[in-house]
């Protein structure tokens, strides 16, 4: 059974900066803490508004699609997936529509006509699930390469929270964190274990489903999410992931330290939260965790684009050496969680 691997990644980030200070200025009542000590997050990107410049779900992922495909050995009419992963699909501005597909729409606009074209909805496991379901399509020969592409106009959660937020503690602080992005990935089979996907594997835990929940506001026309962060943030949640990763290598006869991380990237929702996070996995792996990568300081939480932005990130600042093995894991409402493991050597910004 073929491996896949990234062959290519692209990502389209806006150039307005609205700062974490900026926007608790904004709230009737700051909260009962230092929302940016705890988040970690000094600033964010915003898309652009004006008419003549409008930035929205789908200009976003566009933007990444072409950047990733700039770098890409394929051209667009080659590629054979279009996985399109986004939570938010606005396409003027703000209006969320769900039929034609986000992903359809990106193919046509880029040239890919030959693609297989759909749409996955898994919250901010969102790009990770696209490159779960295009890693299964490769491995299983149906076909030979694709794209897994995101856009994310996710800030309208953050206004909402600014214009609502009348408590010291309110669940929509967590919608404060969020920034826009858009982010692409191409990949195609791998030719030697240098620079491949070694296992990619998510689940669904639906007895945390309520701790996290987008949907419109209870108090006026905006989209909302309510996060209950103090129940997130906890051990029984935090042990999803080792407690899978540690029977999934165990069903194997492998360790966690036999895997020999270099870099592990978590969902970039907290500065404070990660650090507990891989205390608990050092405690239960009985071996320390691997560096911890992050972009959180400068664009705050990204969504379903977060591991991918910062994979970008790091590659564009040189900081993953060639031959690097990554750990991924994610924790998106649902609640979702998993691990990919990659070997990365060829993949360049």
């Amino acid at each position: 059974m073929a491996h896949s691997r990234f062959e290519s990644i692209g990502a389209y980030l806006p150039s307005n900066i609205v700062t974490t200070e900026e926007l608790i200025s904004r709230l009737r009542e700051p909260p009962a803490f230092d929302l940016e000590r705890i988040t970690g997050i000094k600033e964010r990107r915003v898309r652009d508004t004006r008419p003549e410049s409008r930035e929205d779900s789908f200009t976003l992922a566009i933007n990444a699609a072409r950047d990733c495909l700039e770098r890409s050995h394929y051209a667009p009419g080659e590629l054979e997936v279009i996985i399109s992963c986004s939570i938010t699909r606005s396409n003027d501005g703000t209006r969320m529509y769900m039929e034609p597909s986000f992903a359809s729409s990106i193919g046509e606009e880029l040239g890919a006509g030959r693609a297989i074209t759909f749409d996955v909805s898994n919250a901010c496991a969102g790009m990770l699930t696209g490159v779960y379901l295009l890693d299964r399509m490769i491995r299983a020969g149906v076909v030979r390469n694709g794209m897994v592409v995101s856009g994310e106009s996710i800030t309208p959660i953050a206004e909402t929270a600014v214009n609502e937020i009348s408590e010291k503690y309110d669940l929509q602080f967590a919608s404060l964190s969020v920034g826009d992005s858009g982010c692409a990935v191409v990949l195609d089979q791998a030719v030697d274990a240098d620079d491949e996907i070694h296992y990619i594997e998510l689940f669904t835990a639906a007895e945390h489903s309520q701790l996290c929940l987008g949907m419109p506001s209870d108090k006026s026309s905006g989209v909302a999410l309510y996060t209950d962060n103090r129940k997130m943030h906890n051990e029984a949640r935090f042990l999803l992931w080792p407690d899978a990763q540690g029977r999934f290598l165990e069903d194997q006869g492998r360790s966690f330290a036999d895997e020999e991380f270099d870099y592990i990237i978590h969902h970039q929702f907290g500065a404070a939260a990660v650090p507990y996070l891989n205390a608990i996995a050092a405690r239960e792996f009985g071996t320390p965790m691997p560096p911890d990568l992050n972009v959180l300081e400068k664009y705050g939480n990204t969504s379903t684009t977060s591991h991918f932005i910062v994979l970008h990130d790091q590659l564009a600042e040189q900081r993953i050496e060639a031959g690097a093995k990554v750990l991924m894991v994610p924790a998106a409402s649902g609640v979702v969680a998993g691990f990919l493991s990659a070997t990365i050597s060829r993949l360049k910004v």
